[in-house]
Protein backbone atom coordinates (compact mmCIF):
# COMPACT_ATOMS: atom_id res chain seq x y z
CA UNK A 1 0.00 0.00 0.00
CA UNK A 2 1.33 3.63 -0.99
CA UNK A 3 0.32 6.64 1.36
CA UNK A 4 -1.60 9.42 -0.06
CA UNK A 5 -3.00 12.24 1.24
CA UNK A 6 -6.72 13.50 0.47
CA UNK A 7 -7.89 16.61 0.92
CA UNK A 8 -11.28 18.19 0.16
CA UNK A 9 -13.64 21.29 0.52
CA UNK A 10 -17.40 20.64 1.90
CA UNK A 11 -19.80 22.70 1.55
CA UNK A 12 -19.87 25.52 4.35
CA UNK A 13 -23.17 25.45 5.25
CA UNK A 14 -23.37 21.97 6.55
CA UNK A 15 -23.89 21.47 9.95
CA UNK A 16 -21.58 19.63 12.50
CA UNK A 17 -23.20 16.34 12.42
CA UNK A 18 -23.52 16.71 8.57
CA UNK A 19 -20.15 17.54 8.11
CA UNK A 20 -19.13 14.26 10.82
CA UNK A 21 -21.19 12.07 8.68
CA UNK A 22 -19.33 13.13 5.27
CA UNK A 23 -15.92 12.55 7.39
CA UNK A 24 -16.99 9.39 8.36
CA UNK A 25 -18.30 8.17 5.06
CA UNK A 26 -15.14 9.11 3.23
CA UNK A 27 -12.65 7.50 6.17
CA UNK A 28 -14.72 3.92 6.01
CA UNK A 29 -14.51 3.86 2.03
CA UNK A 30 -10.80 3.94 2.76
CA UNK A 31 -11.00 1.38 5.74
CA UNK A 32 -13.25 -0.50 3.54
CA UNK A 33 -10.52 -1.33 0.95
CA UNK A 34 -8.54 -2.26 2.80
CA UNK A 35 -6.90 1.11 3.53
CA UNK A 36 -6.18 2.93 7.05
CA UNK A 37 -6.02 6.53 8.19
CA UNK A 38 -3.37 7.57 9.68
CA UNK A 39 -3.84 11.46 9.94
CA UNK A 40 -7.32 13.74 9.91
CA UNK A 41 -6.13 17.64 10.18
CA UNK A 42 -9.54 19.40 9.94
CA UNK A 43 -8.52 23.16 9.10
CA UNK A 44 -11.93 24.52 9.44
CA UNK A 45 -14.42 27.05 7.58
CA UNK A 46 -12.06 29.40 4.56
CA UNK A 47 -12.49 31.63 2.18
CA UNK A 48 -11.35 30.11 -0.97
CA UNK A 49 -9.82 32.16 -3.78
CA UNK A 50 -12.60 32.04 -6.30
CA UNK A 51 -16.43 30.96 -5.97
CA UNK A 52 -16.87 27.42 -6.55
CA UNK A 53 -20.92 26.27 -7.05
CA UNK A 54 -21.54 29.98 -5.69
CA UNK A 55 -20.01 29.17 -2.64
CA UNK A 56 -17.09 31.69 -1.14
CA UNK A 57 -16.27 29.99 1.93
CA UNK A 58 -15.60 26.08 2.41
CA UNK A 59 -14.53 23.64 5.37
CA UNK A 60 -11.34 22.51 4.38
CA UNK A 61 -10.09 18.81 5.58
CA UNK A 62 -6.66 16.66 5.14
CA UNK A 63 -6.49 12.73 5.26
CA UNK A 64 -3.55 11.16 5.66
CA UNK A 65 -3.71 7.54 4.88
CA UNK A 66 -2.93 4.23 2.87
CA UNK A 67 -4.54 2.63 0.14
CA UNK A 68 -4.27 0.40 -2.46
CA UNK A 69 -3.31 2.36 -5.97
CA UNK A 70 -6.43 1.05 -7.38
CA UNK A 71 -8.83 2.30 -5.10
CA UNK A 72 -7.96 5.73 -5.89
CA UNK A 73 -10.32 5.94 -8.74
CA UNK A 74 -13.15 4.43 -6.79
CA UNK A 75 -12.41 7.25 -4.00
CA UNK A 76 -12.16 10.13 -6.69
CA UNK A 77 -15.38 8.60 -8.24
CA UNK A 78 -17.26 8.29 -4.74
CA UNK A 79 -16.14 11.97 -3.99
CA UNK A 80 -17.63 13.57 -7.01
CA UNK A 81 -20.96 12.21 -6.50
CA UNK A 82 -20.84 13.70 -3.18
CA UNK A 83 -22.81 17.05 -3.17
CA UNK A 84 -21.41 18.45 -0.21
CA UNK A 85 -17.85 18.02 -1.22
CA UNK A 86 -16.69 21.19 -3.29
CA UNK A 87 -13.82 19.87 -4.90
CA UNK A 88 -11.19 17.24 -3.71
CA UNK A 89 -7.62 15.99 -4.51
CA UNK A 90 -5.86 12.90 -3.87
CA UNK A 91 -2.63 12.51 -4.20
CA UNK A 92 0.59 10.09 -3.58
CA UNK A 93 2.40 11.42 -0.12
CA UNK A 94 6.44 12.09 -0.69
CA UNK A 95 8.21 10.68 2.11
CA UNK A 96 11.05 12.77 3.67
CA UNK A 97 14.28 10.74 3.18
CA UNK A 98 17.28 12.50 4.49
CA UNK A 99 18.68 13.36 1.12
CA UNK A 100 15.46 15.31 0.14
CA UNK A 101 15.46 16.86 3.48
CA UNK A 102 19.44 18.37 2.81
CA UNK A 103 18.43 19.09 -0.29
CA UNK A 104 15.22 21.82 1.33
CA UNK A 105 17.70 23.35 3.72
CA UNK A 106 20.33 24.12 1.16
Amino acid sequence: MRKYEVAFIVHPDLDETAFKEVLDRVQSWITDAGGNVINVDLWGKKKMAYEIRKQTEGQYVLIETEMPSPFCASLEHNLKLQESVLRFMVTLAVEKTPATEKQNTE
